[in-house]
């Protein structure tokens, strides 16, 4: 057990420079709220409902981090800051790193039919902050959702998406910033997918503007020459 949270908190650490030490990370709010769900999540698969929305509601009220109960979320789990809603049916991976304000929303509340509503979150996702991931999507092992985007679809392994709707980076992450990205978001204009796209514009323009001027050279009329 000691060895399992001290496995957690290392991890924790790993991912946030902020933190000097593991006692530094037992304060955090993001690790009491796991740590609620924990007790809620198992209440719940004990159809003990009441009791686990009660540990739920005061994880709520201590953490300012809403995880549903029946939400399932697997190891070394990460809220960094706070502010987070998850729904009932969200499924979270291993080694997943969410940022403060960041909602895993479901779809089709009038319908009043249960079944899977909110979206699946594979392994070694980072999610930044203000991000909003909606409906029964899938977002593939590895990918990183840069802050404020809005993702309404599945999402590739590995993928950097950014934007409202969400769309992939044109840059590769991994050679741009190996390892851990903080916020799933890369700064700089060339990791911009309109900036990117903007460039590719107007080198094809300057192409084909060579292209021309070569054309017009060559179809120019040779000068007579004037015999003696």
């Amino acid at each position: 057990m000691a060895s399992t949270l001290i496995e957690y908190l290392d991890s924790v650490k790993a991912r946030d420079p902020a933190a000097r030490s593991r006692w530094e990370i037992l304060l955090y709010p993001g690790v009491w709220a796991l740590a609620f769900h924990r007790v809620a999540h198992w209440l719940y698969g004990g159809q003990l409902f009441f009791l686990a929305r009660f540990v739920n509601h005061f994880a709520r009220m201590v953490t300012a981090i809403d995880i549903h109960p029946g939400a399932k979320i697997g190891e070394h789990f990460f809220i960094d800051h706070g502010f987070t809603v998850i729904g009932e049916t969200a499924e979270i991976g291993d080694n997943v790193t969410i940022y403060q304000n960041v909602t895993l929303g479901g779809t089709n509340p009038s319908t009043g039919v249960g079944g899977k509503r909110h979206p699946t979150i594979c392994s070694g996702v980072v999610i930044g902050s203000g991000a909003q991931v909606l409906g029964p999507i899938e977002v593939g092992e590895g990918a990183k959702i840069g802050a404020n985007s809005v993702v309404t679809k599945d999402v590739e392994a590995g993928a950097t998406m950014v934007g409202i709707p969400a769309r992939p980076v044109l840059v590769d992450a991994v050679h741009y910033s190996p390892g851990f990205v903080p916020y799933g978001t890369l700064c700089g204009e060339d990791c911009d997918p309109g900036r990117v796209r903007q460039v590719e514009l107007e080198e094809q323009i300057d192409e084909l503007r060579r292209e021309v001027a070569s054309l017009r050279a060559r179809n120019q009329p040779k000068p007579k020459v004037k015999s003696a």
